[in-house]
């Protein structure tokens, strides 16, 4: 028999509570178990003032941020509505039916104040890491490290020559921005070379065609990443700039150490990481492996024997060639003392002019010159040790758990939504990145931790 039709009555009383409609297998429900902002209040307070009205609820705000970025909702005008309709959502933020939520722009304000003020992004990351950490995820032994690019919030259509850009007086936020970072080491300082090209909106974001596309303004978000569950351990924004990255590596390593007390005897990365100053800093200051390819330009395009090939002594500081002639710094007495590298970091060996020129491979070693030279890093034996450790078995099960950072990168730009920025300047990209990664260390936990039944 067909049932009556339903019509909303209005009614004097309700009994209703939101938990008994927020599924027992919702992943809010899993995260909310290791969601502990009380500490937060604590960092907080001497932002605010003791006099005025009552602020928002700094915890409110920052419970609104994690659904917003568990579940991809990138703006926060469209947050709050959502927040407002979603009862899983008002469960999670503590929020009642009757209770209001925020305006949008509160988000703004605070994010301009006291939360970049307290970097509360950065110490919201480190408690859910420290979480992490307490439930054995981490196991310090193994990290991987890489970056990824993400563009900016600027148009490529609007870019400007970079000689024939100048600040105005009353600058922006983001050029503000970008004018307090020209000496920092992940932006302007990463590297001598002025862009060609600069956006107007976010000048600190730099134009790259990295990605084999038309070029497009970016960041690079960087991981260090513990190999075991891929936590991550350590995020950094950077210019999308090799030598910004490397340097952002080499930060995040002596950060998780003197925070956590991490001191990995392994990382993995690729190629970008395998510089000769990158090796040297891993072997000889942190006593850490290299389970990086090197980078390496001893390959000869003329086809001539690459500098691999010349076996080098170090007893008699000398290089051995395919035809067994030696290579030495010097072949005659030097009284006056020299420095043993020239500024560039390198070392020159040189082979005998009559031995070259006597010698039936010498089309093969140097065809074009006279005699035949190779330079050595002051970093070459860390150099070595890392195409030793690439023979190895150990080398390529690194090579594979690496991929595990290349698997968050696809997760934030695909699950997380994170693949353009909404915020403009450096701020702006370190306090997304810092929320993104967070929330997916929330979400391996959830997931690796599981509710008992």
């Amino acid at each position: 028999m067909m049932g009556p039709r339903q019509v909303a009555q209005g009614a004097l009383f309700y009994e209703f509570s939101i938990e008994d409609h927020v599924p027992t297998d919702h992943l809010l429900r899993a995260i909310d178990r290791f969601v502990d902002l009380v500490d937060m209040r604590r960092h907080l307070a001497p932002f605010y003032s003791s006099t005025g009205r009552p602020s928002v609820d700094p915890e409110l705000m920052i419970r609104m941020l994690i659904v917003g970025y568990a579940f991809g909702i990138r703006s926060e005008r469209r947050l709050c509505e959502e927040v407002h309709l979603n009862l899983a959502y008002c469960w999670f933020c503590r929020l009642d039916l009757a209770d209001p939520v925020p305006d949008h722009s509160t988000f703004s304000k605070n994010r301009h104040g006291r939360f970049r003020d307290s970097n509360l992004f950065r110490h919201l990351f480190e408690q859910v890491l420290a979480r992490c950490i307490a439930e054995g995820l981490v196991g310090g032994e193994s990290f991987g490290a890489d970056a990824s690019l993400i563009k900016a919030d600027a148009s490529r259509y609007t870019k400007v020559d970079f000689s024939e850009w100048s600040a105005a007086d009353a600058a922006n936020r983001a050029t503000q921005e970008y004018l307090d970072t020209l000496d920092d080491a992940a932006f302007g300082a990463a590297t001598p070379v002025k862009p060609k090209a600069i956006s107007p909106a976010d000048p600190a974001a730099r134009l790259t065609g990295a990605n084999g596309d038309r070029p497009f303004f970016a960041y690079s978000t960087n991981y260090l990443v513990d190999l075991d569950h891929a936590i991550i351990v350590d995020v950094e924004a950077t210019a999308p700039i090799r030598q910004a990255e490397v340097g952002a590596v080499r930060d995040m390593l002596v950060r998780t150490q003197d925070r956590f007390d991490l001191h990995p005897w392994l990382l993995a990365a690729d190629t970008a990481y395998g510089a000769a100053e990158m090796l040297g800093w891993l072997v000889k200051e942190q006593g850490i492996e290299p389970h990086i390819p090197v980078f390496d330009k001893s390959e000869r395009k003329d086809g001539a024997f690459p500098a691999t090939d010349f076996t080098y002594d170090p007893d008699t500081d000398a290089y051995k060639c395919p035809g067994g002639k030696e290579l030495k710094p010097y072949w005659r007495n030097i009284s006056k003392g020299r420095p043993a590298f020239g500024k560039d970091g390198f070392k020159k060996y040189y082979a005998r002019k009559q031995e070259c020129a006597a010698c039936p491979l010498k089309p093969r070693c140097t065809p074009n010159q006279a005699t035949r030279k190779i330079a050595r890093s002051r970093h070459e034996d860390a150099r070595q040790k890392a195409r030793d450790i690439a023979k190895t078995d150990a080398y390529v099960v690194s090579s594979y758990a690496r991929k595990k950072v290349e698997m968050l990168f696809a997760h934030l730009k695909r699950i997380i939504g994170l693949d353009r920025l909404r915020l403009r300047g450096p701020n702006g990209a370190k306090d997304e990145f810092h929320l993104a990664a967070t929330v997916q260390n929330l979400r391996k936990l959830a997931k690796l931790r599981p509710i008992s039944a």
